[in-house]
């Protein structure tokens, strides 16, 4: 293994379990600061507890963190902490996930609940974090996405999806939006489809996946600086590879930032 990461700071969002417990795992075993993010500080501390019991790890890389992605304000509040005790962030991993709900659910915030926990929390963390990201060349941000996002449209009029919603519909159009949202030129980004493993988004997809450990091996490839990536690319595991033509779309881009900034509450 490369010593590369070595010294890195890098948050992993939802960091408790899956993809992003195990990319934790894999940075810290490689030298770097792992920020570990959790819904709740008992879940955040339990992970970082679990990490140093059976890896060995040093337990000064691990920094347990917590916020609900449900509520923008625990979000903000995050970010906040973060840029106030870690002012050069080199890897941001926007992991955190939930499968839609079966019923349609809004958050406390009024948005629909897979839309702001799978994107609209980690826009808003990565713009209030870009001071952070962009302190030294090389910062760079990770979307934990999925191959479900080509099945996926932004209902435009309809973010929210209140007049129609499927939960796979409502779990595509996060992860697309997590995908376009690469592209934004404000920090460098890419997005990662791990492929299907066994995660808690596994029903879902519906069928075996592969162990969380190589997901999230892909995931720490693209957190390695030794790996060279372009803005906006989409990686399917370790290839690189076309996303949803909506992905390179500069309108796009343009018109997801802007009904992000109105559902988040910040005027761009």
């Amino acid at each position: 293994m490369s010593s590369s990461l070595s010294g890195r700071t890098v948050l992993v969002t939802g960091a408790t379990s899956g993809i992003g417990y195990e990319a934790a795992r894999q940075l810290a075993e490689r030298g770097s600061t792992v920020l570990l993010h959790g819904r709740t500080p008992e879940e955040a501390q339990g992970a970082t507890d679990r990490l140093i019991a059976t890896t060995g790890i040093d337990g000064t890389l691990l920094r347990p963190l917590a916020a609900d992605f449900a509520r923008l304000e625990e979000v903000e509040n995050l970010a906040h902490a973060v840029v106030r005790e870690h002012p050069r962030l080199d890897v941001l991993v926007n992991n955190a996930a939930i499968a839609a709900p079966e019923r349609h659910t809004l958050t406390p915030d009024g948005n629909e609940i897979a839309f702001q926990v799978n994107f609209l929390a980690h826009y808003l963390l990565t713009n209030l974090l870009e001071p952070a990201l962009t302190t030294d060349p090389g910062g760079r941000v990770v979307n934990v996405s999925s191959s479900l996002h080509r099945t996926g449209a932004i209902q435009w009029n309809d973010p929210q999806r209140i007049r129609r919603y499927s939960r796979l519909a409502a779990y595509a159009q996060s992860q697309l939006a997590l995908t376009v949202f690469a592209a934004d030129p404000r920090v460098t980004a890419v997005s990662v489809n791990p492929g299907i493993c066994e995660t808690g988004l596994l029903p879902l997809y519906g069928h075996a996946g592969a162990p969380a450990t190589e997901g999230a091996a892909h995931v720490v490839r693209l957190c390695d600086p030794a790996t060279e990536i372009v803005n906006g690319a989409y990686y399917d595991r370790d290839e690189r590879v076309a996303p949803a033509p909506a992905a390179t779309e500069d309108r796009t881009v343009k018109r997801l930032n802007k009904l992000a900034d109105l559902l988040v509450g910040h005027t761009a």
